[in-house]
């Protein structure tokens, strides 16, 4: 039997393969499932993202969840079809899919006309020095000038922080001077599963504690009148918020209370006459605003990430602290992170009062989330 690598008010960790430590946990005993798994990139050269977890793993995970447990689970841009395939084999439910977007990502690109210079081993001349952003990301510093007026490389004149800008060497590197082979990475999906429940939804919610997600905690906006915006399957960072709200100006919603009907419109399926019963129910809520009124955090600091967290992927604590309020229940439940990491959602639900279970098959990261977690008591 797997030992806890650290158990401590309410959050146990264990070191070592989710295939080994899950079958010592009881059946149906999760209430909710949050985890960050390998997007199968081979992301920084990292052995551990060499694939996606397929179906036999989430079927490890579908047997100590309950009937109605939600889980959710990020993805890779190019490969979370994947994972929703292995998710949906193993008798999970998929419910929907969030769209996590933020504005800091830096492309992952070949420089075309760059490589065909170096295939015939010609030397660019550099002839200035990119300032964006994602070169300050990246950790560049001062760039010189090949043009000196003293003798030898960056003796006299920079051209400042950033990327060498190069000019092409060759007539065929001019030709594809610009082209690339990736895109500015902007947003992840996070899957969003559902343990099949056990007859309706009143009857999983009385039976297992379990059912659906708490809209209402997770509504958007504060107003003295109403409960809020509806949570969205689409949430920001700072960064990707005022990109958008820079594009769109201010919007406006109407607002309407409960019991009302809208007027009958076309659609392309014919006529409809308003708003399904259950959304008259309660008010809906009109406010104005740019684009980013929906939920939006900053991404993970280096304040907020710790002292020596090497973790290529740390996602922000106030995101998982919204996605854990979203799918867990309403006395907290148990909470399930079977790809810890460096530990993210382990400190989330320790700072919602939550109990969680952790496995992480990384002892390095396993220090590392202990940190974090004896850090933030």
């Amino acid at each position: 039997m797997i030992q806890p690598y650290y158990d401590n008010n309410d959050i146990t960790l264990y070191h070592g393969d989710l295939l080994d430590v899950l079958p010592q946990l009881h059946q149906a005993s999760v209430d909710c499932v949050v985890t960050d798994p390998p997007y199968g990139l081979s992301f920084m050269e990292k052995g551990w993202d060499h694939d996606v977890p397929g179906p036999t793993y989430w079927e490890a995970i579908g047997r100590v969840c309950k009937p109605g447990a939600s889980v959710l689970a990020f993805g890779g841009t190019r490969t979370h079809h994947r994972l929703t395939c292995a998710i949906e084999d193993a008798g999970l439910e998929i419910r929907d899919c969030f769209m996590w977007l933020h504005g800091q990502g830096f492309p992952k690109s070949l420089d075309i006309s760059k490589a065909l210079d170096k295939a015939v081993g010609a030397v660019r001349e550099v002839v200035g020095a990119s300032r964006s952003i994602d070169c300050v990301e990246r950790g560049y510093t001062r760039v010189y000038s090949t043009k000196a007026e003293n003798s030898g490389f960056g003796t006299s004149r920079t051209f400042g922080l950033g990327i060498p800008i190069t000019a092409p060497a060759t007539p065929e590197a001019a030709k594809w001077n610009g082209w690339g082979t990736a895109l500015k990475p902007a947003w992840e999906p996070i899957i969003l599963a559902m343990k099949p429940i056990d007859g309706t939804f009143a009857r999983n919610a009385e039976t297992w504690g379990v059912a659906g997600m708490n809209i209402d905690a997770g509504r958007i906006g504060n107003c003295d009148q109403c409960k809020g915006r509806w949570p969205a399957n689409l949430l920001l960072d700072e960064e990707a918020a005022d990109m958008l709200d820079e594009q769109t100006g201010v919007l406006k919603s109407g607002k309407m209370k409960a019991g009302q009907q809208r007027k009958a419109s076309k659609d392309k399926g014919g006529y409809h006459d308003g708003m399904p019963d259950e959304a008259m129910a309660s008010d809906t809520y009109g406010d104005s605003g740019g684009a980013s009124r929906f939920f939006y955090c900053s991404k993970a600091s280096k304040k907020e990430r710790g002292e020596g967290n090497d973790h290529p992927t740390v996602k922000p604590l106030d995101l998982m602290k919204y996605l854990l309020t979203l799918v867990s229940t309403p006395t907290g439940g148990v909470i399930l992170d079977p790809f810890a990491g460096s530990g993210t959602t382990a400190l989330a639900a320790k700072q919602l009062g939550r109990r969680c279970i952790c496995i992480e098959l990384d002892k390095h990261n396993c220090d590392i989330a202990v940190a974090r977690l004896e850090g933030n008591q």
